[in-house]
C-alpha cells in the first residue's frame, strides 16, 4: 500500500468527511506521478495518452512506475513529475486523471473539475504583511495542523534547518500563530511559505491565522522560540538520481503538445 492508497482508503471510508478528502488531494499533489504518453516525447513536448469515459477525457497516471508497467503490459513512454505540476499542466483543458486504473486499490477517475479545483487551491499564495509581534508563546493549534505541517515540511528537505510554531500576539492586539523557519536557504522563502499555507489549507481547519517568518539560529528570537515553540526538523536534502523520463528533471518540466 502506498501513501496515496492509504489516503484514498480513508476517503472512501468517510465520504462525508471534508478534512479526509482534503488530505487525499494533498497527497495527490505531493506524490510523484507517472503519466502514460501517446508516443515518444518531442524534446520537452509531451502528448498524454487519453481515453474517454463519462463524456470526459482522462489522462492515465500512476503513483508507481511498476504500476504503469503492469497496466500497459509493455515498455511504454511516460513522464514523471509531482502531482502538483501535472495538474497545473492539465488545468483548463477539460482533462481529468485516471489514477492507478486496474492496478491498485486507489484506482479512481478524478474529473477535470477536480483537477481545476486542486490547481486553484494550490495557487492560494500567502499574503505578505508588515505586522509586528509583541509576544510569542506556546502554540495551541488542532492536531490536524501539526500533522499537516509535519508531513508538508518533511518534503521540504534542505530548504531550512528547522522551524518553530508558536502563538503570536500582534501590535494591533490581534492573535494568531507564526511559523518561523530557521536558517532558510536564500531564495527558498516563497517555497517554504507556500508549504506552510498548504498545510493550513489542507488541514481542513476553516478558521485560523498562521504567518511565516524567517530567522537565523543566532538571533535572540530563535533562542526564545526554542523555549516556547513546537519544533519541526526538516530532513537534509537528498541528491536526485540522474533524470530519465521527461519530467524527472525539476528544472525542465515537460509541456503538453
Amino acid at each position: 500500500m502506498t501513501d496515496l492508497d492509504n489516503a484514498h482508503a480513508a476517503m472512501e471510508a468517510a465520504p462525508e468527511d471534508d478534512a479526509v478528502r482534503l488530505r487525499f488531494y494533498e497527497r495527490l499533489a505531493d506524490t510523484q506521478l507517472f503519466m502514460l504518453l501517446d508516443g515518444e516525447p518531442d524534446g520537452d513536448q509531451v502528448k498524454p495518452a487519453l481515453f474517454e469515459a463519462e463524456d470526459q477525457r482522462f489522462s492515465l497516471v500512476f503513483d508507481r512506475e511498476e504500476r504503469l508497467s503492469q497496466f500497459v503490459g509493455r515498455v511504454a513512454p511516460y513522464a514523471g513529475l509531482p502531482g502538483r505540476d501535472l495538474v497545473r499542466m492539465l488545468a483548463g483543458q477539460g482533462i481529468g486523471l485516471a489514477l492507478n486504473l486496474d492496478v491498485a486499490p486507489s484506482a479512481m477517475l478524478i474529473p477535470a473539475e477536480a483537477v481545476d479545483w486542486l490547481v486553484a487551491t494550490l495557487g492560494n499564495a500567502p499574503d505578505e504583511t508588515e505586522a509586528r509581534l509583541t509576544e510569542i508563546t506556546a502554540p495551541h493549534v488542532p492536531e490536524a495542523v501539526v500533522t499537516g505541517l509535519d508531513r508538508k515540511l518533511a518534503i521540504a528537505g534542505g530548504l531550512a534547518r528547522f522551524a518553530y510554531l508558536a502563538a503570536a500576539t500582534y501590535e494591533d492586539g490581534g492573535k494568531g500563530h507564526v511559523l518561523v523557519f530557521i536558517d532558510a536557504l536564500d531564495g527558498a522563502e516563497n517555497a517554504l511559505a507556500a508549504a506552510a499555507s498548504e498545510a493550513l489549507t489542507f488541514s481542513g481547519i476553516e478558521a485560523g491565522v498562521m504567518d511565516v517568518m524567517f530567522a537565523r539560529a543566532s538571533d535572540p528570537l530563535a533562542a526564545h522560540l526554542a523555549r516556547v515553540g513546537l519544533r519541526f526538523d526538516l530532513p537534509e536534502a537528498v541528491m536526485p538520481e540522474a533524470p530519465g523520463a521527461p519530467g524527472m528533471d525539476p528544472e525542465k518540466p515537460p509541456k503538453l503538445r
